[in-house]
């Protein structure tokens, strides 16, 4: 078992002052966003796999526990989670055709519903019908050419995108192959640090990321029926579709549930006879995402990603520009494995306090105080006992050490038979 040392150089970093020690860390921000635009072809399949390594953990386990060969455990987890994938695909799929063939239909209500909105702006608006046309052809060509370009572009990365995912499963096999392997790794590449350290801050980023994993595919699976049944109630068409398509965009924190809000909402507006129906879309969504913000949501994934939304806004930003709809998704559980280290690391902790929760931050340093003044009170108490318990043992080791003479008493008189 290895000890924590602190060497000279570790040392003369503590003793630093604090502004150093933010732009040593500003720099070291900088290099890394740097290298991992760099190296973002290679990285995005690796992160992806790592995650769904750490979900499918459990299950390899438990199917090592029943006695199968670690190899066969891990192709038979993988099996099962793609599996699952494939059919979800395969609905999603069937969805999206029987959407395809209403097009037609919505195309002609659509038209229908642009000329009764043409003629109602000319009317309390007085904008003539051809400078309406004008402009609305101006700004479909505009659309349409950014479009162009954006579709050009989507399927480019798609293309690499599909490349490079036919490798994650690769990618969890060696992961959950050699996962021994890459903790003892841990060990070498931190010897400064005890393994005991080492195995609370890993055991703590395994919990969050399948806290995390687990309780989103669970979370996915409730806002999609919840959605499924309010757009069903409205009598909105392919309500299976849209409800699951807001579900599955949720994996977009704070921006997926407007945009899976918004579809059918426009769908109901052009295809229902009354406005109010799009109205009652927009009211059904937003009472399911105030349940998954302040009910679904804490309660399944729980209170272990606690990255208050100021900063995962900042990070999905961040994640988006540097590694686009891949960034997005894999931006969160990336935030909550850089905020376990940082709060394992005293010199580090005020960067991971700042991306917690400002309430249950403020709980848990309220109750850290707590702990501190209760031990400081409960620390002399202890001294004492130990030490009337020293005394009370050196006292019963004098008396035992006594002549043996003096427990007896005086010899016995001996008397003539």
């Amino acid at each position: 078992m290895n000890t924590q040392q602190s060497g000279p150089n570790t040392d003369k970093y503590r003793q630093s002052p604090y502004y150093l020690k933010f732009a040593a860390v500003l720099v070291g921000l900088i290099s890394l966003v740097y290298i991992l635009n760099i190296i973002s072809d290679p990285l995005i399949p690796l992160l992806f796999a790592a995650l769904f390594s750490i979900l499918l953990h459990p299950i390899c386990d438990r199917f090592e526990k029943w006695g199968m060969p670690r190899i066969v455990a891990i192709v038979l987890s993988i099996i099962i989670f793609f599996a699952v994938l494939v059919g979800l695909v395969y609905l999603v799929v069937i969805q999206v055709s029987s959407f395809g063939d209403a097009l037609p239909t919505f195309a002609s209500k659509a038209e229908t519903f642009i000329e009764s909105l043409i003629a109602w702006i000319e009317q309390n608006f007085a904008v003539s019908r051809n400078q309406q046309v004008s402009e609305g052809k101006r700004y479909l060509l505009n659309m349409l050419g950014e479009s162009r370009n954006l579709m050009a572009q989507t399927v480019v990365s798609a293309g690499g995108l599909l490349g490079t995912a036919a490798l994650v499963p690769l990618y969890v096999f060696f992961f959950l192959l050699y996962r021994d392997f890459f903790r003892q790794f841990i060990y070498k590449a931190f010897h400064s640090v005890s393994n005991s350290r080492l195995d609370r801050i890993l055991n703590k980023i395994y919990e969050v990321i399948q806290s995390y994993m687990s309780g989103l595919v669970l979370v996915i699976g409730i806002i999609g029926v919840l959605n499924t049944i309010g757009l069903w109630i409205l009598g909105v068409d392919y309500a299976v579709f849209f409800g699951f398509l807001a579900a599955f965009l949720i994996l977009i924190p704070y921006i997926g549930i407007f945009i899976g809000s918004i579809l059918p909402a426009v769908y109901s507006l052009v295809t229902m006879d009354s406005p109010w129906v799009s109205l009652g879309v927009i009211g059904v969504m937003s009472v399911v995402q105030f349940l998954e913000g302040n009910f679904i949501t804490p309660n399944i994934v729980g209170s272990k990603v606690s990255i208050n939304p100021l900063a995962a806004i900042v990070m999905l930003l961040l994640g988006g520009k540097l590694w686009g709809l891949a960034g997005l998704i894999l931006a969160l559980p990336l935030t909550a494995i850089v905020k376990v280290i940082l709060d394992s690391n005293p010199d580090l902790e005020p960067f991971g306090y700042l991306l917690g929760e400002p309430e249950k931050e403020l709980k848990e340093e309220r109750s850290k105080m707590a702990r501190q003044e209760h031990q400081e009170e409960y620390r002399p108490k202890k001294r004492r006992y130990t030490n009337r318990r020293k005394k009370n043992n050196q006292e019963r080791t004098a008396g035992s050490s006594e002549p043996a003479a003096a427990k007896t008493g005086p010899p016995r008189k001996q008397t003539d038979s």
